[in-house]
């Protein structure tokens, strides 16, 4: 039988805590055998009738100690129920710690049935899976389990092995020190080498959390006596092998970092267990973390003797450009295809949109196609089909004089199928194609040239004929390509597409699927028109998108099922006017199982519907977030308030503002549920509150200490106390992670949400190679902005800068540096000023924009474009700049020849600030542009409301059609002037269930008219949109009309009473008929008062004119008309 008991010990770490244990808590661990007699000798005896009116519920499982179940006969112990192991953990962790109370754990788990003990450890795990357990008692449950395991039969084959692991063992991984075990019950590196293997058996059938738990503990035992070389000794027969990470990771190699290769080995180590056939075997089946795959392919090529031919298909994807120097040309084209065949490209690289990314090759991927293309002067068809997606590693001089127009056209197939050009590359080769006389005159012509489409300018796309488009998109080799397209060549296609079909159905079916979401939400009313439910389904919408045809596919499709997630994330509350009662909570399941995601108003309304006869019992059934609109004890039928505020914590809780009452409620019941009377909050609790950590403040996150951080990672921002007291937290470094000053590029990695906190006194601690190596493997897939990541860069340049009288010669600015996503790490401000000389930075601009400069830097790379146009930046120039947008002054704006709205749209999609933005927009406007549905879709909601009244009147409604807006938050001056023509340009759809929904983002401008029309169609008004309507208009409604307009949100009126203009139009509406409403509105004129209502008049300038109710309550109708009678004589 396999010694495999002690081994499982490394089972017992959670991924979260990262830090190494120490070897405190040995004492809790004992070996065996145990010596019965001298340990049961001082135990009072029990006999069997007490430990039988245990099992029946006769007595409480607390009337016997821990010793006294040890030392009761084996026979006594199969008598307890499955959930006594529940019991026996509640009675014993309020105790403190015995000495003996190890060796009662041995002796205890000793006589318990091993097919009992799995099925107690099954219902053990189900109700402490997600619950800390006392660290003490984990240690000493944990060595008697260990013993326990020893006597197990067939315990190394993978099936008693993975119950085990499956099911018993879940709740015990949550305490590091129990790995101290380990050295306590002399655990050996043989054994534990077959310990490895037989987990390896069980690998795949593992969850990923459990595979990355169990690393965490293989690792912590090969680290944990501090030897950079744990069980491999080249001198001591049986620990020579240099199959090291065969007989120690195994699979589990997948999931070690860089940083714990090297605490596994010194460089030279770790390169001979790289190079061991078996090894480089093992590795070629597994998919190792990305930085980790790089370092290995280096371990394995950095030294002599080690052809590339020897290094397994799937590691030619992480080479670097040094390995491939010294390649002939057979030999480099040779490579080019194996990275053709096994390198898929990562289309989502950089952790930002494609339209931000203009290549999504990492800087080891672009340099070494760089490298492999540099073996050739001239480029024949047949070297680039040899090439394949090597080819990305075209200059824009080699596309221009390197390859003849003729070889060029003969290679339209081959460099089609290239992904990752950058927009320099794709518009070079489109332009030589176009100007060598290349037609495009079908799809076909049109198809052929796959990726290389991104090239097109807007002018040329725009004048291909619908039919082309058309016939294009009917083909799957070409729609592949259509998703990483710029998005103002996706909105030119759906406009060619649009224009050549009459019907939103055939819209529907021939559209692409990532060509979808650019659809303006209006050509998507079917009207009579019957959708097709396969075809919507097939199809990702926006939620406004999707919005437009839900009450017609509520018609079309009784079973709720059948819709995909994006078609019922369009949930309108007006849709529901036709639905049968009973189905509304049918919906509600649906939704919950397909993980559809509502907002605040959906939500709002669904909850009513919901609940429409009572709150049904079974609310774990319905999405989380509809908890967000009810109460604790709303969930008490269905479960405790711990059960529902751990749901509420993994609700959304962003569809509720930050500062809002119901936040704050929810928190605060929260804190009550969990009895959390004093500021400090532990991780159990922590756990629970999941994202109602982010409200909580700044005095409870600094008296938690590090308990808060896992779920503060996740909070999207903070408040200033938030912040400061997470630096305080950090600095302290009493924490699983440590001081920064030990940080790794892993634990950065870990705790990438809060770096942005992170002030200069913590980052100028953590270690540079951390830093520069989390910056090279992890900054790309993490959510910062080129801004956050721009602090850590300021921290790794020189804080003492010399001036250089010229560029040193290790400093020359080539296209290998321009393609280095690590360049500003590499270049102070100075230097990149004195380098950047004679260099044009045109083809490369999109490209290191999307780098992580300092502001310094961005200024010198502002500068050097000053210098290079003084005359003001040519338009071609201007779609290129990025993020230098943010440092463009009035004087360079009103240099700016702006003839396009697609130039408007690359200015302002990197969000300048406002002042810049209506600068760029007069600009614009002022050379004679019209704002068309492409501008205004440019300018967009952010910027709409800097648009001027002149601007304004320039608008024409038709293109309000086309276009995506919401000037709810503008003056009301504009949205007056907006109102009526959204009304035209919707005109022809006013009579159908979607107009509202195409003009609810203009209704703060319409008339009380208007509103009293919109009142007779059942349209469901959120109180939200009503509460911002035009005060004189609300004030004009009847309350008949407010209960229409409302409809199934009229209670939501009681919250928002005291808002303006609800609580004027509140004050005018007699008492008596408020209360027939029933929601409890109060605040109305009482009988015998009246209301003088006088007119109130605004300057032009501000908002409309109207009539503005003053209500007088003081004197009695009768003596109001005295005194005026008496006035006015």
């Amino acid at each position: 039988m396999l010694l495999l008991l002690p081994g499982l010990g490394f089972l017992l770490l959670v991924g979260w805590q990262v830090a190494a244990a120490t070897s405190a808590g040995t004492h809790l661990c004992s070996s065996s055998p145990v010596n019965e007699s001298a340990v049961c000798a001082s135990v009072e005896s029990v006999s069997q009738e007490m430990v039988l009116e245990v099992a029946r519920g006769q007595a409480s499982p607390c009337s016997l100690d821990f010793g006294q179940y040890a030392c009761a006969q084996s026979a006594w112990l199969q008598d307890l129920q499955d959930d006594f192991l529940i019991s026996l953990y509640s009675c014993l962790t309020p105790k403190p710690v015995s000495a003996m109370d190890p060796e009662y754990s041995v002796l205890f788990f000793s006589k318990y049935d091993a097919k009992k003990l799995v099925a107690a450890l099954t219902m053990f795990s189900q109700r402490f899976s997600y619950v800390p357990l006392s660290p003490e008692w984990n240690m000493i449950f944990i060595n008697g389990l260990w013993e326990k395991m020893l006597q197990v039969p067939d315990i190394d084959s993978p099936p008693v092995l993975s119950q085990w692991v499956h099911e018993g063992l879940q709740p015990f991984l949550v305490e590091p020190k129990v790995f101290a075990c380990l050295r306590a019950k002399n655990v050996f590196c043989e054994t534990f080498q077959k310990i490895v293997a037989a987990l390896n058996g069980i690998y795949s059938d593992l969850p990923v959390e459990q595979q990355r738990n169990l690393y965490t503990g293989i690792k912590y035992y090969l680290i944990e006596d501090g030897s950079n070389r744990k069980c491999y000794n080249a001198a001591v027969p049986g620990l020579n092998s240099t199959a090291w990470f065969e007989n120690y990771l195994g699979a589990f190699l997948e999931h070690a970092t860089v940083g714990d290769l090297q605490l596994f080995g010194d460089e030279a180590t770790l390169q001979k267990f790289a190079r061991d056939p078996v090894n480089i075997q093992m590795i070629s089946n597994l998919t190792l973390l990305h930085e980790t795959a790089v370092y290995y392919t280096l371990l394995l090529t950095s030294g002599p003797d080690f052809p590339l031919s020897s290094l397994p298909d799937r590691f030619v994807c992480y080479l670097s450009p040094s390995a491939v120097s010294n390649l002939s040309r057979d030999d480099a084209l040779t490579l080019a295809q194996r990275i053709s065949k096994n390198c898929p490209l990562n289309l989502t690289h950089r952790g930002i949109t494609r339209d931000s990314a203009p290549s999504s090759l990492t800087t080891e991927e672009l340099q070494v196609a760089s490298s492999l293309v540099r073996k050739f002067e001239h480029f024949t068809p047949a070297i680039l089909r040899a090439l394949g997606q090597a080819a990305v590693g075209l200059s824009i001089s080699d596309i221009e004089n390197s390859i003849s127009d003729k070889d060029l056209e003969a290679s339209i197939a081959a460099l089609g199928e290239v992904r990752g050009w950058n927009a320099e590359q794709s518009g070079t080769i489109i332009n030589k194609l176009l100007s060598s006389g290349y037609q495009i005159q079908n799809g076909q012509s049109l198809a052929k040239l796959g990726s290389l489409v991104a090239g097109f300018n807007s002018s040329t796309l725009r004048s291909l004929s619908p039919e082309v488009i058309l016939e294009a998109i009917k083909l799957p080799e070409f729609v592949q390509h259509i998703a990483t397209l710029p998005s103002s060549l996706k909105m030119i296609f759906v406009e060619k597409i649009s224009s050549s079909v009459g019907h939103p159905a055939d819209l529907v079916k021939y559209i692409p699927d990532a060509l979808a979401s650019y659809i303006p939400k209006s050509l998507l009313v079917f009207g009579e028109e019957k959708p097709n439910i396969l075809d919507l389904n097939n199809k990702k919408w926006t939620r406004e998108q999707a919005a437009m045809f839900f009450s017609d596919v509520m018609k079309a499709e009784p079973d709720f099922s059948r819709l995909s997630q994006s078609v019922l994330q369009g949930f309108t509350c007006a849709a529901t006017n036709e639905m049968e009662a009973e189905r509304f909570q049918e919906l509600a399941k649906v939704m919950k199982k397909k993980n559809v995601k509502l907002g605040e108003d959906q939500l709002s309304c669904l909850v009513k519907l919901v609940t429409l006869h009572g709150i049904p019992k079974d609310l774990d059934s319905y999405p989380k977030d509809l908890l967000l609109f009810l109460s604790p004890s709303d969930y008490a039928a269905t479960g405790s308030c711990r059960q529902y505020f751990a749901n509420i914590g993994k609700a959304n809780l962003d569809v509720l503002q930050r500062e809002s009452s119901q936040r704050k409620e929810l928190l605060s019941e929260a804190l009550a549920c969990l009895k959390i009377s004093s500021t400090q909050v532990n991780k159990e609790n922590a756990e629970i509150l999941g994202r109602l950590v982010c409200d909580l403040s700044g005095e409870y996150i600094r008296s938690s200490g590090g308990n808060l951080l896992k779920q503060l990672s996740q909070c999207d921002s903070f408040l200033p106390d938030q912040e400061e007291a997470i630096r305080s937290v950090i600095s302290s470094g009493n924490t699983t992670f440590g001081a920064p000053a030990a940080w790794s590029a892993f634990t950065l990695n870990v705790l990438s949400g809060l770096i942005p906190v992170f002030d200069h006194s913590i980052l100028q601690k953590i270690p540079k190679n951390a830093l520069t190596l989390w910056l090279k493997n992890f900054a790309h897939d993490s959510a910062l902005s080129r801004e956050q990541l721009a602090t850590i860069v300021e921290e790794l340049l020189p804080t003492r800068h010399k001036r250089a009288d010229g560029c040193p010669p290790n400093k020359q600015i080539t296209d290998m540096v321009l393609n280095s996503d690590l360049m500003p790490i590499e270049y102070t401000a100075e230097e990149l000023h004195t380098c950047l000389k004679n260099v044009s930075l045109d083809n490369h601009l999109p490209q290191i924009l999307t780098y992580a400069f300092s502001i310094q830097q961005l200024t010198v790379l502002k500068s050097h474009l000053d210098e290079t146009y003084p005359d003001g930046y040519p338009e071609s120039l201007l779609r290129k700049l990025g993020s230098l947008v943010s440092f463009v002054t009035p004087e360079d704006i009103s240099k700016w020849n702006i003839t396009s709205a697609d130039t408007l749209a690359d200015l302002l999609k990197y969000e300048p600030a406002d002042a810049q933005a209506a600068a760029i927009i007069r600009r614009y406007t002022d050379l004679g542009n019209a704002l068309n549905a492409n501008a205004l879709n440019a300018i967009g909601t952010r910027y709409i409301c800097l648009l001027n009244v002149t601007e304004l009147n320039m608008i024409d409604p038709n293109s309000l059609k086309l276009a995506s807006l919401n000037p709810s938050a503008c003056s009301q001056l504009t949205k007056d002037i907006l109102y009526p023509k959204a009304k035209r340009a919707f005109s022809d759809q006013h009579y159908l269930p979607a107009y509202y929904e195409l003009i609810k983002p203009y209704l703060g401008g319409a008339p009380g008219m208007d509103l009293k029309a919109l009142s007779k169609d059942n349209v469901n008004m959120d109180v939200s949109t009503f509460a911002n309507l035009r005060r004189d208009s609300v004030l004009s409604l009847t309350i008949s009309e407010v209960e229409n307009l409302l409809g199934r949100n009229l209670g939501d009126l009681k919250k928002w009473q005291h808002k303006s203009p609800i609580w004027e139009w509140v004050q005018m509406q007699k008492q008596s008929e408020l209360d027939k409403l029933n929601i409890g509105l109060t605040g109305g004129t009482q009988e015998g008062y009246i209301n003088i209502v006088a007119r109130k008049f605004e300057s032009t300038s501000s908002a409309s004119l109207g009539t503005v109710a003053m209500t007088l309550h003081l004197l009695p109708a009768l003596l109001i008309s005295f005194l005026m009678m008496l006035v006015l004589s």
